[in-house]
């Protein structure tokens, strides 16, 4: 399932929500800018390296320029091909600017990249030893989920399902839609455990537990943060 638009209008500009894409997108152009060997190379030390994120916290040098913790940051803004730049860029279209709304711009942006940081981290438990670069705002955006589906739960989303030719579309509350959404990571997260590596990160490319982690992070962070606050749109910078 796509989302396509939610019947949620805003009283504000969502400045970050709009400067996040733009950043994503821009750094998606100078990977794209980059040659075969360079961009592995960059990758590498921008996005997150569970192995060497579990020696760094060990106290273990890994001999990197940039910090293995700082890469919970970095990792954020890097995405592994077109489409998945497209796909976190339309949830973070559709779902960011009404949870900007009501935190605030400046900590919109504090619980945007909590969020990454804790999913990135939430990843990293159940594939402390693996060697496969992880990168990508999924993580971020599934906190901006979380929060949305305790502050707006019965808003109409707009999607459309994807079935060769044909492109259905439906409406259905955000509880229903968001709620499938979560339950779906959660599956496929616990369906790995027992793998002998994980799918999440280098079997199938898609970091499921970092997704289901950032959810329930958005869920608890934003209403600490003032989600059901009309007041927190006055602390907006």
């Amino acid at each position: 399932m796509v989302p396509l638009k939610d019947n949620n209008p805003t009283e504000i500009t969502p400045y970050v929500t709009y400067g996040l894409i733009a950043a994503n997108v821009l750094a998606f152009l100078y990977e794209a800018s980059l040659p075969p060997q360079a961009l592995n190379g960059f990758l590498h030390l921008a996005a997150v390296v569970p192995k060497e994120l579990t020696l760094s916290f060990a106290g273990i040098s890994v001999h990197q320029p940039v910090p293995e913790w700082a890469t919970l940051i970095t990792s954020q803004f890097l995405h592994g091909g077109f489409l998945h730049l497209a796909g976190n860029m339309l949830f973070l279209w559709v779902f960011g600017n009404n949870v900007e709304d009501k935190l605030g711009h400046f900590k919109y942006l504090l619980f945007y990249l909590s969020c990454g940081v804790l999913a990135s981290l939430t990843q990293w438990y159940f594939s402390q030893n693996s060697n496969i670069p992880s990168l990508g705002a999924s993580g971020a955006i599934a906190g901006v989920m979380g929060a949305y589906i305790f502050r707006f739960p019965n808003v109409e989303i707009l999607g459309v399902v994807p079935l060769g030719i044909f492109f259905p579309t439906f409406r259905v509350p955000a509880y229903f839609f968001l709620g499938f959404w979560f339950l779906q990571q959660a599956f496929y997260g616990v369906a790995t455990i027992e793998a002998p590596t994980n799918i999440g990160m280098e079997g199938g490319g898609i970091a499921y537990w970092a997704h289901a982690g950032g959810f329930i992070f958005g869920a608890i962070l934003a209403p600490i943060l003032g989600l059901f606050s009309d007041k927190s749109q006055e602390e907006s910078f």
